[in-house]
């Protein structure tokens, strides 16, 4: 956990200008902005409420966020109110307070799906789609014919009165079977996605915080699929020397730990997961920041942080090449541009035939949801 008097004063400093959002909309009630905010930096402080209050209060110091009739005692009260923090004696941070409750959580997933979202570039809505035309709920340009079966309300009004026109002329207008055309629809297609998320040390080295845009990512990911596309399926791991399962609700509370980073426990469990799932489309995203540095044998682990490892290089190889049989195509995002790893990762995607992007931090959500959509639009055999 970071400290607030060791991280707070640089982030406030250097950083400050991401609070105008907050600070410039003066028509909005205190509460909303407070808010806002308060959800930015509960994601900061891994879901420690006393300590994201302890920054909203130097926060507002320095911004005048509140006034002189609401004020941050007010703001704690309607939290607790309004049920976005429960009052008890065993905070999550170690010593709090408070507790974020099942109804802050859902409002982190989709704050982190609208900032994410506020990056991309328009596209059309609905649901993801294949190319394959079927019984979907989205428009293709295309029109056939009316067959028996098809839905009433995919039906064109306006071409099939056309050809009843064209077909029986205006003084003796009918409507007949053979008169309908309707409108061709995309087969939507189900999808069960595996997101590794790479918790080792170098994700918060030398002071450049990785993890927090990887599950804010993570968090809009989760509420993406869950809200808007239903009939697909989200597992979360997490790895670092080992490599395990967590629940969507634990996104906003992960942390880095002392950890090496084991690719191939991540991908070994991620392939485990998706052999369980009967959807034939499967895929697996993969946000990390470095090099594979540790693999288990036995109940021993092999680390090397020096390099690329030739014995954990070779596992991690293998995993790419059994994950491409089983036609589990991987997605890396790379938060690095040292050359080797871009070199590893190349090699690492050729071997899976997948995709790999090398990422800002500021453009990882961008990329990882445009990948998404697309994806989805892909023909799958």
């Amino acid at each position: 956990m970071l400290h607030l008097g060791f991280f707070f004063c640089p982030y406030v400093s250097m950083k400050g200008w991401r609070f105008r959002k907050y600070t410039e909309n003066k028509t909005a009630h205190p509460f909303d902005n407070l808010l806002e905010l308060f959800k930015e930096l509960l994601i900061h402080t891994s879901g420690d409420v006393s300590e994201a209050l302890s920054w909203l209060t130097e926060i507002d110091k320095q911004h005048n966020i509140t006034t002189d009739e609401y004020g941050i005692a007010d703001f704690i009260q309607d939290l607790i109110d309004k049920g976005y923090i429960s009052d008890s004696q065993s905070g999550r941070g170690g010593g709090g307070s408070f507790n974020p409750t099942k109804k802050m959580e859902v409002s982190l997933r989709r704050h982190a799906l609208d900032d994410i979202f506020d990056q991309l570039k328009k596209s059309k809505p609905g649901k993801h789609n294949t190319k394959l035309t079927g019984q979907g709920d989205e428009y293709t340009s295309e029109l056939k014919p009316y067959e028996f079966g098809d839905k009433l309300d995919k039906i064109s009004i306006s071409e099939s009165l056309k050809n009843a026109q064209i077909n029986h002329g205006i003084d003796n207008f009918s409507l007949t079977q053979d008169d309908l055309e309707v409108h061709e629809t995309y087969f939507q297609s189900q999808t069960s996605t595996v997101l590794m998320i790479d918790i080792s040390h170098s994700m918060i080295l030398y002071g450049e915080d990785r993890i927090t845009p990887a599950k804010k990512v993570a968090m809009a990911l989760a509420e993406l699929i869950t809200t808007r596309y239903p009939k697909d399926s989200l597992d979360v791991i997490v790895f670092g020397n080992d490599s395990w399962q967590i629940e969507i609700k634990d996104l906003p509370y992960l942390e880095v730990g002392p950890y090496h980073t084991n690719t191939v426990a991540g991908l070994e469990l991620a392939m485990n997961i998706l052999r369980r799932r009967k959807n034939p489309n499967k895929q697996i995203m993969m946000i990390t920041d470095g090099k594979p540095t540790c693999i288990k044998k036995g109940k021993k682990y092999y680390k090397n942080s020096f390099g690329l490892d030739r014995k954990i290089l070779n596992r991690t190889l293998s995993l790419a090449s059994k994950a491409r049989k089983l036609n589990i195509p991987i997605t890396t995002f790379m938060i690095a541009r040292d050359p080797y790893l871009v070199q590893f990762v190349d090699q690492f995607t050729r071997i899976n035939n997948g995709k790999a992007f090398y990422s800002s931090l500021q453009g990882l959500g961008e990329f990882i949801f445009m990948d998404y959509k697309e994806n989805k639009r892909k023909k799958r055999n």
